[in-house]
Protein backbone atom coordinates (compact mmCIF):
# COMPACT_ATOMS: atom_id res chain seq x y z
CA UNK A 1 0.00 0.00 0.00
CA UNK A 2 1.03 3.63 -0.47
CA UNK A 3 2.63 5.43 2.45
CA UNK A 4 -0.35 7.41 3.71
CA UNK A 5 1.19 9.07 6.75
CA UNK A 6 -1.23 11.96 7.14
CA UNK A 7 -4.34 9.81 6.70
CA UNK A 8 -2.96 7.36 9.23
CA UNK A 9 -2.43 10.15 11.73
CA UNK A 10 -5.97 11.40 11.21
CA UNK A 11 -7.29 7.87 11.65
CA UNK A 12 -5.47 7.50 14.98
CA UNK A 13 -6.98 10.77 16.19
CA UNK A 14 -10.42 9.77 14.98
CA UNK A 15 -10.42 6.36 16.66
CA UNK A 16 -10.24 7.92 20.12
CA UNK A 17 -13.31 10.09 19.61
CA UNK A 18 -15.42 8.39 16.89
CA UNK A 19 -16.60 4.75 17.08
CA UNK A 20 -14.17 2.90 14.80
CA UNK A 21 -12.76 6.24 13.74
CA UNK A 22 -15.62 6.85 11.29
CA UNK A 23 -19.17 8.17 11.17
CA UNK A 24 -20.52 5.36 8.99
CA UNK A 25 -19.26 1.77 9.35
CA UNK A 26 -18.25 0.75 5.80
CA UNK A 27 -15.88 3.73 5.59
CA UNK A 28 -13.60 2.01 8.09
CA UNK A 29 -12.50 -0.38 5.29
CA UNK A 30 -12.11 -3.28 7.74
CA UNK A 31 -13.54 -5.89 5.37
CA UNK A 32 -10.80 -5.10 2.84
CA UNK A 33 -8.02 -5.05 5.43
CA UNK A 34 -7.16 -1.38 4.88
CA UNK A 35 -7.22 1.84 6.80
CA UNK A 36 -9.67 4.44 5.54
CA UNK A 37 -8.64 7.23 3.24
CA UNK A 38 -9.29 10.69 4.65
CA UNK A 39 -10.45 12.89 1.79
CA UNK A 40 -9.31 16.49 1.52
CA UNK A 41 -11.20 17.57 -1.60
CA UNK A 42 -12.71 16.39 -4.86
CA UNK A 43 -12.92 17.64 -8.42
CA UNK A 44 -14.75 16.11 -11.37
CA UNK A 45 -14.09 12.36 -11.40
CA UNK A 46 -11.31 12.51 -8.81
CA UNK A 47 -10.87 12.42 -5.05
CA UNK A 48 -7.77 13.77 -3.33
CA UNK A 49 -6.78 12.39 0.07
CA UNK A 50 -5.14 14.17 2.99
CA UNK A 51 -1.71 13.31 1.55
CA UNK A 52 -2.44 14.73 -1.88
CA UNK A 53 -2.89 11.37 -3.65
CA UNK A 54 -5.41 11.39 -6.49
CA UNK A 55 -8.00 8.66 -7.11
CA UNK A 56 -10.46 8.09 -9.94
CA UNK A 57 -13.72 7.84 -8.01
CA UNK A 58 -16.31 5.14 -8.75
CA UNK A 59 -18.10 5.52 -5.40
CA UNK A 60 -19.47 9.00 -6.02
CA UNK A 61 -20.47 9.54 -2.38
CA UNK A 62 -22.29 6.18 -2.68
CA UNK A 63 -24.25 7.21 -5.73
CA UNK A 64 -25.45 10.81 -5.82
CA UNK A 65 -22.51 12.46 -7.58
CA UNK A 66 -23.83 11.60 -11.03
CA UNK A 67 -22.40 14.84 -12.45
CA UNK A 68 -19.09 14.32 -10.73
CA UNK A 69 -17.72 16.47 -7.93
CA UNK A 70 -17.98 20.25 -7.83
CA UNK A 71 -20.00 20.62 -11.01
CA UNK A 72 -19.84 24.36 -11.76
CA UNK A 73 -23.61 24.81 -12.15
CA UNK A 74 -24.27 23.13 -8.81
CA UNK A 75 -21.50 25.07 -7.05
CA UNK A 76 -22.77 28.37 -8.44
CA UNK A 77 -26.33 27.59 -7.34
CA UNK A 78 -25.12 26.63 -3.87
CA UNK A 79 -22.98 29.75 -3.56
CA UNK A 80 -25.92 31.99 -4.44
CA UNK A 81 -28.17 30.20 -1.96
CA UNK A 82 -25.51 30.28 0.76
CA UNK A 83 -25.36 34.07 0.51
CA UNK A 84 -29.08 34.17 1.36
CA UNK A 85 -28.94 31.93 4.41
CA UNK A 86 -28.32 28.34 5.50
CA UNK A 87 -31.58 27.19 7.09
CA UNK A 88 -34.95 28.82 7.74
CA UNK A 89 -37.19 26.06 9.08
CA UNK A 90 -39.87 27.55 6.83
CA UNK A 91 -41.16 26.97 3.26
CA UNK A 92 -39.28 28.26 0.22
CA UNK A 93 -40.04 28.49 -3.49
CA UNK A 94 -37.17 26.16 -4.38
CA UNK A 95 -38.67 23.21 -2.50
CA UNK A 96 -41.82 23.59 -4.59
CA UNK A 97 -39.82 23.73 -7.82
CA UNK A 98 -37.73 20.68 -6.89
CA UNK A 99 -40.88 18.76 -5.96
CA UNK A 100 -42.48 19.66 -9.30
CA UNK A 101 -39.33 18.57 -11.14
CA UNK A 102 -39.28 15.19 -9.39
CA UNK A 103 -43.00 14.55 -9.84
CA UNK A 104 -42.71 15.24 -13.57
CA UNK A 105 -40.17 12.39 -13.81
CA UNK A 106 -42.08 9.86 -11.67
CA UNK A 107 -45.68 9.36 -12.88
CA UNK A 108 -46.50 7.16 -9.87
CA UNK A 109 -46.23 10.20 -7.59
CA UNK A 110 -48.76 13.02 -7.33
CA UNK A 111 -47.34 14.43 -4.10
CA UNK A 112 -44.01 14.25 -2.33
CA UNK A 113 -42.63 14.99 1.15
CA UNK A 114 -39.02 16.10 1.53
CA UNK A 115 -36.97 14.62 4.38
CA UNK A 116 -33.27 14.54 5.25
CA UNK A 117 -32.06 11.04 4.32
CA UNK A 118 -32.99 7.78 2.66
CA UNK A 119 -33.52 6.24 6.08
CA UNK A 120 -36.06 8.92 6.95
CA UNK A 121 -37.80 8.35 3.62
CA UNK A 122 -38.22 4.59 4.02
CA UNK A 123 -39.09 4.84 7.71
CA UNK A 124 -41.81 7.40 6.95
CA UNK A 125 -43.16 5.44 3.98
CA UNK A 126 -43.49 2.33 6.17
CA UNK A 127 -45.37 4.32 8.81
CA UNK A 128 -47.71 5.68 6.17
CA UNK A 129 -48.31 2.20 4.70
CA UNK A 130 -49.14 0.78 8.13
CA UNK A 131 -51.53 3.61 8.87
CA UNK A 132 -53.34 3.37 5.54
CA UNK A 133 -53.73 -0.41 5.59
CA UNK A 134 -54.19 -0.73 9.38
CA UNK A 135 -51.73 -3.64 9.26
CA UNK A 136 -48.39 -4.10 11.03
CA UNK A 137 -46.17 -6.50 9.07
CA UNK A 138 -43.61 -5.52 6.45
CA UNK A 139 -42.03 -7.71 3.78
CA UNK A 140 -38.53 -6.91 2.56
CA UNK A 141 -35.87 -8.91 0.72
CA UNK A 142 -32.57 -10.37 1.93
CA UNK A 143 -29.68 -8.11 1.03
CA UNK A 144 -31.83 -5.06 0.30
CA UNK A 145 -30.80 -2.22 2.59
CA UNK A 146 -33.41 0.40 3.38
CA UNK A 147 -31.59 2.41 6.02
CA UNK A 148 -31.01 1.79 9.70
CA UNK A 149 -34.56 2.18 11.05
CA UNK A 150 -35.45 -0.61 13.50
CA UNK A 151 -38.16 -2.08 11.29
CA UNK A 152 -35.90 -2.47 8.28
CA UNK A 153 -32.55 -3.55 9.70
CA UNK A 154 -33.34 -7.25 9.22
CA UNK A 155 -31.26 -9.35 6.78
CA UNK A 156 -30.02 -6.06 5.32
CA UNK A 157 -27.22 -5.81 2.79
CA UNK A 158 -24.74 -2.96 2.42
CA UNK A 159 -22.72 -2.15 5.53
CA UNK A 160 -24.47 -4.78 7.64
CA UNK A 161 -23.41 -7.50 5.20
CA UNK A 162 -19.91 -6.03 4.95
CA UNK A 163 -19.48 -6.33 8.72
CA UNK A 164 -20.83 -9.89 8.69
CA UNK A 165 -23.62 -9.28 11.21
CA UNK A 166 -27.26 -10.42 10.77
CA UNK A 167 -28.92 -7.24 11.95
CA UNK A 168 -28.27 -5.21 15.06
CA UNK A 169 -28.54 -5.47 18.82
CA UNK A 170 -30.83 -2.85 20.30
CA UNK A 171 -33.82 -3.76 18.16
CA UNK A 172 -36.52 -5.41 20.29
CA UNK A 173 -37.87 -8.72 19.03
CA UNK A 174 -41.33 -7.20 19.29
CA UNK A 175 -40.33 -4.84 16.46
CA UNK A 176 -38.25 -7.13 14.25
CA UNK A 177 -40.96 -9.81 14.49
CA UNK A 178 -43.13 -7.62 12.28
CA UNK A 179 -40.57 -7.70 9.45
CA UNK A 180 -40.37 -10.70 7.12
CA UNK A 181 -37.31 -10.99 4.87
CA UNK A 182 -37.46 -13.17 1.77
CA UNK A 183 -35.04 -14.09 -1.04
CA UNK A 184 -34.72 -11.40 -3.73
CA UNK A 185 -36.05 -12.45 -7.14
CA UNK A 186 -38.16 -15.28 -5.62
CA UNK A 187 -41.84 -14.78 -6.44
CA UNK A 188 -42.79 -18.18 -5.05
CA UNK A 189 -41.53 -17.20 -1.62
CA UNK A 190 -43.62 -14.05 -1.45
CA UNK A 191 -46.67 -15.79 -2.87
CA UNK A 192 -46.43 -18.40 -0.12
CA UNK A 193 -46.10 -15.75 2.59
CA UNK A 194 -49.00 -13.72 1.23
CA UNK A 195 -51.25 -16.77 1.10
CA UNK A 196 -50.58 -17.40 4.77
CA UNK A 197 -50.33 -13.85 6.14
CA UNK A 198 -51.52 -11.50 3.41
CA UNK A 199 -54.20 -9.89 5.56
CA UNK A 200 -51.52 -8.80 8.08
CA UNK A 201 -48.97 -7.37 5.64
CA UNK A 202 -49.02 -3.60 5.26
CA UNK A 203 -46.46 -3.34 2.51
CA UNK A 204 -43.71 -4.91 0.48
CA UNK A 205 -40.58 -2.76 0.16
CA UNK A 206 -37.89 -3.52 -2.40
CA UNK A 207 -34.91 -2.02 -4.16
CA UNK A 208 -36.19 -2.53 -7.73
CA UNK A 209 -32.55 -2.66 -8.80
CA UNK A 210 -30.55 -3.90 -5.85
CA UNK A 211 -27.37 -1.98 -5.14
CA UNK A 212 -26.72 -2.88 -1.53
CA UNK A 213 -25.65 -6.49 -2.09
CA UNK A 214 -23.61 -5.45 -5.07
CA UNK A 215 -25.51 -4.74 -8.28
CA UNK A 216 -28.25 -7.35 -8.74
CA UNK A 217 -30.91 -6.65 -11.33
CA UNK A 218 -34.49 -7.95 -11.03
CA UNK A 219 -35.18 -11.13 -12.97
CA UNK A 220 -37.81 -10.84 -15.73
CA UNK A 221 -41.27 -10.84 -14.19
CA UNK A 222 -40.15 -10.28 -10.59
CA UNK A 223 -41.22 -6.66 -10.22
CA UNK A 224 -44.35 -7.27 -12.27
CA UNK A 225 -45.17 -10.17 -9.95
CA UNK A 226 -44.72 -8.01 -6.87
CA UNK A 227 -47.11 -5.44 -8.29
CA UNK A 228 -49.73 -8.09 -9.02
CA UNK A 229 -49.39 -9.88 -5.67
CA UNK A 230 -49.56 -6.73 -3.55
CA UNK A 231 -52.69 -5.56 -5.33
CA UNK A 232 -54.27 -8.98 -4.89
CA UNK A 233 -53.76 -8.93 -1.12
CA UNK A 234 -54.33 -5.23 -0.50
CA UNK A 235 -50.76 -4.43 0.51
CA UNK A 236 -48.83 -1.39 -0.65
CA UNK A 237 -45.78 -1.73 -2.89
CA UNK A 238 -42.88 0.57 -1.98
CA UNK A 239 -39.98 1.08 -4.37
CA UNK A 240 -36.84 2.16 -2.55
CA UNK A 241 -35.10 4.09 -5.32
CA UNK A 242 -32.69 5.88 -2.99
CA UNK A 243 -29.84 4.32 -4.96
CA UNK A 244 -31.25 3.53 -8.41
CA UNK A 245 -33.48 6.58 -8.78
CA UNK A 246 -32.06 8.79 -11.55
CA UNK A 247 -29.21 6.27 -11.91
CA UNK A 248 -30.76 3.60 -14.14
CA UNK A 249 -33.04 6.12 -15.88
CA UNK A 250 -34.24 9.69 -15.40
CA UNK A 251 -37.48 8.43 -13.88
CA UNK A 252 -35.82 5.61 -12.00
CA UNK A 253 -36.34 1.87 -12.25
CA UNK A 254 -40.10 2.24 -12.20
CA UNK A 255 -40.10 4.04 -15.55
CA UNK A 256 -37.45 1.72 -16.95
CA UNK A 257 -39.59 -1.34 -16.13
CA UNK A 258 -42.94 0.46 -16.54
CA UNK A 259 -44.29 -0.41 -13.08
CA UNK A 260 -46.09 1.98 -10.75
CA UNK A 261 -45.44 1.42 -7.05
CA UNK A 262 -47.77 2.87 -4.44
CA UNK A 263 -44.96 4.75 -2.70
CA UNK A 264 -41.48 5.76 -3.88
CA UNK A 265 -38.45 6.63 -1.74
CA UNK A 266 -35.62 8.77 -3.08
CA UNK A 267 -32.30 9.89 -1.62
CA UNK A 268 -29.26 12.11 -1.90
CA UNK A 269 -29.15 12.32 -5.68
CA UNK A 270 -32.20 14.62 -5.62
CA UNK A 271 -30.13 17.01 -3.53
CA UNK A 272 -27.01 16.86 -5.67
CA UNK A 273 -25.26 14.96 -2.88
CA UNK A 274 -26.54 17.14 -0.04
CA UNK A 275 -28.30 15.41 2.90
CA UNK A 276 -31.81 14.94 1.56
CA UNK A 277 -34.44 12.29 0.93
CA UNK A 278 -38.08 12.14 -0.10
CA UNK A 279 -41.07 9.85 -0.30
CA UNK A 280 -44.15 10.22 -2.43
CA UNK A 281 -47.20 8.63 -3.98
CA UNK A 282 -50.77 9.32 -5.05
CA UNK A 283 -52.74 12.06 -3.30
CA UNK A 284 -55.06 9.62 -1.56
CA UNK A 285 -52.08 8.23 0.34
CA UNK A 286 -50.02 11.38 0.79
CA UNK A 287 -52.96 13.36 2.13
CA UNK A 288 -52.88 11.09 5.16
CA UNK A 289 -49.67 12.84 6.28
CA UNK A 290 -49.81 15.69 8.78
CA UNK A 291 -50.80 18.48 8.70
CA UNK A 292 -53.56 17.33 6.32
CA UNK A 293 -53.96 13.86 7.80
CA UNK A 294 -53.25 12.02 11.05
CA UNK A 295 -49.91 10.34 10.17
CA UNK A 296 -47.26 12.43 11.86
CA UNK A 297 -43.83 13.03 10.36
CA UNK A 298 -41.72 16.16 10.68
CA UNK A 299 -38.20 17.54 10.29
CA UNK A 300 -36.69 20.93 11.07
CA UNK A 301 -34.22 20.65 8.19
CA UNK A 302 -36.64 19.07 5.68
CA UNK A 303 -36.61 21.11 2.48
CA UNK A 304 -33.31 22.73 3.46
CA UNK A 305 -32.68 25.61 1.03
CA UNK A 306 -29.12 24.54 0.18
CA UNK A 307 -30.19 20.96 -0.60
CA UNK A 308 -33.12 22.17 -2.70
CA UNK A 309 -31.05 24.38 -5.00
CA UNK A 310 -28.32 21.78 -5.36
CA UNK A 311 -30.95 19.23 -6.32
CA UNK A 312 -32.67 21.51 -8.80
CA UNK A 313 -29.39 22.36 -10.46
CA UNK A 314 -28.42 18.67 -10.68
CA UNK A 315 -31.71 17.46 -12.12
CA UNK A 316 -31.64 20.18 -14.79
CA UNK A 317 -28.32 18.80 -16.02
CA UNK A 318 -29.76 15.28 -16.19
CA UNK A 319 -32.47 16.49 -18.58
CA UNK A 320 -30.01 17.42 -21.29
CA UNK A 321 -30.35 15.36 -24.51
CA UNK A 322 -28.03 12.37 -24.63
CA UNK A 323 -27.01 12.56 -20.98
CA UNK A 324 -28.06 9.02 -20.13
CA UNK A 325 -26.90 7.61 -23.46
CA UNK A 326 -23.41 8.92 -22.80
CA UNK A 327 -23.37 7.44 -19.29
CA UNK A 328 -24.54 4.07 -20.59
CA UNK A 329 -21.83 3.99 -23.26
CA UNK A 330 -19.08 4.74 -20.75
CA UNK A 331 -20.35 2.26 -18.17
CA UNK A 332 -20.77 -0.49 -20.75
CA UNK A 333 -17.27 0.14 -22.12
CA UNK A 334 -15.70 -0.25 -18.68
CA UNK A 335 -17.66 -3.35 -17.66
CA UNK A 336 -17.26 -5.15 -20.99
CA UNK A 337 -13.50 -4.61 -20.86
CA UNK A 338 -13.36 -5.88 -17.29
CA UNK A 339 -15.19 -9.03 -18.36
CA UNK A 340 -12.75 -9.58 -21.23
CA UNK A 341 -9.74 -9.03 -18.99
CA UNK A 342 -11.11 -11.51 -16.47
CA UNK A 343 -11.57 -14.14 -19.18
CA UNK A 344 -8.06 -13.53 -20.53
CA UNK A 345 -6.67 -13.88 -16.99
CA UNK A 346 -8.62 -17.04 -16.23
CA UNK A 347 -10.57 -15.35 -13.42
CA UNK A 348 -14.24 -16.15 -12.92
CA UNK A 349 -16.34 -13.02 -12.51
CA UNK A 350 -19.93 -11.94 -12.86
CA UNK A 351 -19.94 -8.34 -14.11
CA UNK A 352 -23.03 -6.33 -14.92
CA UNK A 353 -24.33 -2.81 -15.24
CA UNK A 354 -27.66 -1.07 -15.58
CA UNK A 355 -27.52 2.56 -16.57
CA UNK A 356 -24.64 4.06 -14.62
CA UNK A 357 -24.76 1.46 -11.82
CA UNK A 358 -22.27 -1.40 -12.04
CA UNK A 359 -21.10 -4.44 -10.15
CA UNK A 360 -18.38 -7.09 -10.16
CA UNK A 361 -18.57 -10.39 -8.28
CA UNK A 362 -15.73 -12.89 -8.07
CA UNK A 363 -17.71 -16.07 -8.70
CA UNK A 364 -18.56 -18.52 -11.47
CA UNK A 365 -22.26 -18.50 -10.59
CA UNK A 366 -24.75 -15.84 -11.74
CA UNK A 367 -25.75 -13.63 -8.82
CA UNK A 368 -29.53 -13.38 -8.51
CA UNK A 369 -29.94 -12.87 -4.77
CA UNK A 370 -28.10 -12.25 -1.51
CA UNK A 371 -27.21 -15.91 -0.94
CA UNK A 372 -25.47 -15.96 -4.33
CA UNK A 373 -23.61 -12.75 -3.45
CA UNK A 374 -22.40 -14.14 -0.13
CA UNK A 375 -20.85 -17.16 -1.90
CA UNK A 376 -18.46 -14.92 -3.85
CA UNK A 377 -14.71 -15.00 -3.23
CA UNK A 378 -14.41 -12.20 -0.67
CA UNK A 379 -10.67 -12.73 -0.23
CA UNK A 380 -10.13 -12.16 -3.92
CA UNK A 381 -12.27 -9.04 -3.77
CA UNK A 382 -10.12 -7.74 -0.91
CA UNK A 383 -6.98 -8.18 -2.98
CA UNK A 384 -8.70 -6.58 -5.96
CA UNK A 385 -9.71 -3.57 -3.87
CA UNK A 386 -6.21 -3.15 -2.48
CA UNK A 387 -4.61 -3.44 -5.92
CA UNK A 388 -6.95 -0.89 -7.44
CA UNK A 389 -6.48 1.57 -4.59
CA UNK A 390 -2.70 1.29 -4.91
CA UNK A 391 -3.11 2.27 -8.55
CA UNK A 392 -5.27 5.30 -7.82
CA UNK A 393 -8.68 3.78 -8.48
CA UNK A 394 -11.26 4.28 -5.72
CA UNK A 395 -14.02 1.66 -5.53
CA UNK A 396 -16.34 0.81 -2.66
CA UNK A 397 -14.50 -1.08 0.12
CA UNK A 398 -17.10 -3.87 0.07
CA UNK A 399 -18.15 -6.67 -2.26
CA UNK A 400 -21.73 -5.79 -1.34
CA UNK A 401 -21.86 -2.30 -2.84
CA UNK A 402 -22.54 -1.16 -6.38
CA UNK A 403 -20.20 1.18 -8.24
CA UNK A 404 -21.17 4.31 -10.17
CA UNK A 405 -20.11 6.08 -13.33
CA UNK A 406 -20.42 9.87 -13.54
CA UNK A 407 -20.66 12.36 -16.36
CA UNK A 408 -17.26 13.69 -15.29
CA UNK A 409 -15.41 10.45 -16.06
CA UNK A 410 -13.34 10.90 -19.21
CA UNK A 411 -12.10 8.40 -21.75
CA UNK A 412 -8.65 8.77 -20.18
CA UNK A 413 -10.11 7.93 -16.75
CA UNK A 414 -11.70 4.78 -18.13
CA UNK A 415 -8.55 3.83 -20.04
CA UNK A 416 -6.51 4.22 -16.84
CA UNK A 417 -9.04 2.13 -14.94
CA UNK A 418 -8.95 -0.66 -17.52
CA UNK A 419 -5.16 -0.65 -17.40
CA UNK A 420 -5.25 -0.93 -13.60
CA UNK A 421 -7.75 -3.80 -13.78
CA UNK A 422 -5.50 -5.64 -16.22
CA UNK A 423 -2.52 -5.32 -13.85
CA UNK A 424 -4.50 -6.36 -10.77
CA UNK A 425 -6.12 -9.34 -12.50
CA UNK A 426 -2.63 -10.60 -13.40
CA UNK A 427 -1.71 -10.48 -9.71
CA UNK A 428 -4.86 -12.33 -8.65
Amino acid sequence: MKNIIHSNQLYERAKSILPGGVNSPVRACRSVDCQPLFIDHAEGSHLFDADGHSYIDYVGSWGPMILGHRHPEVINALSAALNKGISYGAPTQNEIELAECILSAFPAMDMIRMVNSGTEATMSAIRLARACTQREKVVKFDGCYHGHADTLLVAAGSGVATLGIPGSPGIPESISAHTLSLPFNDLNAIEDVMKQQGDTIACVIVEPVAGNMGLVRPQPGFLEGLREITRKYGSLLIFDEVMCGYRVAYGGAQTLFNIEPDLTCLGKIIGGGMPVGAYGGKKALMNQIAPVGPVYQAGTLSGNPLAMVAGLSTLKQLQKPGFYDDLEIKTNHLISNMEKLATDSGISVQADHLGSMMGLFFTETPVKNFDDAKKCDLNRFTRFYQGMRERGIYIAPSQFEAGFMSAAHTSDDIKATIHAVAEVFKEL
